[in-house]
């Protein structure tokens, strides 16, 4: 049976992505990266997420991003409470690039045919690692980078959500029979989401449009 990393944050993208990849025939193998975000309920829905999906392992790696500049990560940055022109606050630098190159080690270790990520480049905030192009540069990348693609295997990066908007992935969800309640979306780290940040934004709107 094919096997599959699949990187889940705790949000609603990559527990679709995930479930995407369990639907295709692969088995599961989850990874989560703690980077030191300010959301640390994030890390506590990606378990919820794992366990929702029987996933065959659950990795949670610590990897601390806390010293790159990011409303995030650092504290002395203030969340933003609207939408901004250009590239957030909230980008972190390298994240997916750094995220993906884990995920490619976890993955050669398991023998893993394919590497999964939720992100997608329709309703996004700009961040330049959640594009089509940036996913096929680097596939490019994976193709030279390891003992198992040198030899003539694959080990594929899927991103099956690319070109979804919100709505469409909310509706995905749905079809999929995913309980969204588990998951955490909010930039914050209170007891609710905050409902002001971008993303408590983004989620409310989406869900309430698509499920009345």
């Amino acid at each position: 049976m094919k096997k599959a990393v699949c990187l889940i944050s705790g949000g609603i993208d990559s527990f679709v992505t995930a479930s995407i990849a369990k639907k295709k025939g692969y088995k599961i193998y989850c990874l989560t990266i703690d980077y030191g975000q300010k959301a640390r309920k994030e890390i506590e829905a990606a378990k919820k997420v794992a366990e929702f999906l029987k996933a065959e392992e659950h990795l949670i790696l610590k990897f601390d991003l806390s010293f790159l500049k990011s409303a995030l990560t650092r504290e002395e940055i203030k969340i933003p409470k609207k939408r901004v022109r250009g590239i957030p606050s909230t980008y972190v630098p390298a994240r997916n690039t750094i995220f993906i190159s884990l995920a490619l080690g976890y993955a050669e270790t398991i023998d893993a045919d394919a590497i999964f990520i939720g992100v997608n480049s329709i309703d996004f905030s700009g961040y330049p690692d959640c594009r089509q192009i940036y996913i096929k540069k680097f596939q490019n990348l994976i193709n030279v980078a390891t003992k198992k693609t040198i030899k003539g295997r694959k080990i594929k990066l899927l991103a099956p959500l690319i070109n979804f908007s919100k709505k469409q992935i909310i509706k995905k969800a749905i079809s999929l029979g995913l309980d969204l309640s588990i998951t955490w979306s909010c930039y914050e780290n209170g007891d609710k989401p905050c409902g002001k940040c971008p993303s408590c934004r983004i989620r409310e709107k989406f869900i309430s449009n698509t499920i009345k």
